[in-house]
């Protein structure tokens, strides 16, 4: 035996001598396009979504349905099976519908928004966004960016409406989405929530901060305290704004900020828009990479 065979066999010998004599496996590596339950919705998604309103849909809608259609079958044949939209991208409903035409409903899920208005026909709209997704329900529906800290009373009869349609199976699970600290910091102990869509990233960039101001830079220890709170509850955490809304044109910010949200425990899934395959197979591989540093 020489020193390297003899070396290796010490360390071995070691191993089974601290593990009792079990070969302990290596830790199974994380990907972004495992599978993953948001919290205790009972919904499951890929860890990586496929977001379409990057500046409210414009640069999706840009590449026309054929290129967009293109897009999306890229990142539904890379893994990426979980989609979102809402009903304020002008067009992107029924081009994301188009997209997805063929494919079987069960291999992909669903998250639509719809912004809240007085006076609004919840029941209506709930029907007009399933037909412009070509579906019979939505996996997620979330009330889209409140922006008061009483959202939750003040859109009480859309939260009504949301679980009349989740006990028709119109949807399966429910939420919102939030921009601004004073909402956010309403959402822990709204047990309502089965889903919140949040921003987050390393250095506040399009986050939530006391103003509401989308330019001014996110309280990032605030938010992330906040989040703790609404992981504990059992509400499934989406992060959106990962990449600062495309403002991270250095690939180092956008590793950061995926490793800063995915490292944190209470992250489930993140959400980021794209424009061209090249981008779909980055964002694939720095989710990877992020999990599993």
């Amino acid at each position: 035996m020489n020193r390297r065979e003899f070396l290796k066999s010490t360390a071995a010998a070691a191993l089974l001598t601290a593990t009792g004599g079990k070969v302990m496996a290596a830790p199974a590596k994380r990907a972004a396009t495992d599978w993953v339950e948001l919290g205790e919705s009972g919904v499951k998604v890929t860890r990586l979504a496929f977001g379409t309103g990057t500046h409210g849909g414009r640069v999706q809608r840009e590449l026309g349905q054929e290129g967009f259609n293109r897009l999306v079958r890229h990142a539904y044949d890379s893994g990426i099976r979980f989609f979102e939209t809402a009903e304020s991208y002008t067009g992107m409903p029924k081009m994301l519908g188009i997209a997805l035409k063929g494919l079987p409903r069960d291999s992909y899920r669903l998250m639509t928004k719809i912004r809240g208005q007085n006076g609004m026909d919840i029941k209506a709209k709930i029907d007009e966004v399933r037909a412009d997704l070509q579906t019979d329900y939505a996996d997620i529906l979330l009330l889209h960016c409140v922006r008061t800290k009483g959202w939750a009373e003040d859109f009480k009869f859309i939260r009504d409406a949301y679980d009349n349609a989740k006990d028709k199976k119109q949807i399966l699970a429910k939420g919102a989405s939030v921009h601004g600290l004073l909402p956010l910091s309403d959402f822990p102990g709204q047990k309502w929530l089965d889903v919140a869509l949040l921003r987050i990233n390393h250095n506040g960039t399009r986050m939530d901060n006391l103003q509401s101001e989308a330019n001014a830079p996110g309280d990032v220890p605030k938010v992330t305290a906040h989040m703790q709170k609404i992981h504990g509850q059992g509400t499934g955490i989406i992060g959106m704004k990962l990449i600062g809304e495309g403002r991270f044109t250095n690939i180092d910010d956008r590793r950061a900020a995926l490793k800063y949200a995915l490292n944190l425990g209470t992250v489930g899934a993140v959400t980021i828009g794209y424009k061209s395959p090249a981008e779909i197979d980055e964002a694939i591989a720095n989710v990877s990479l992020a999990l599993n540093s």
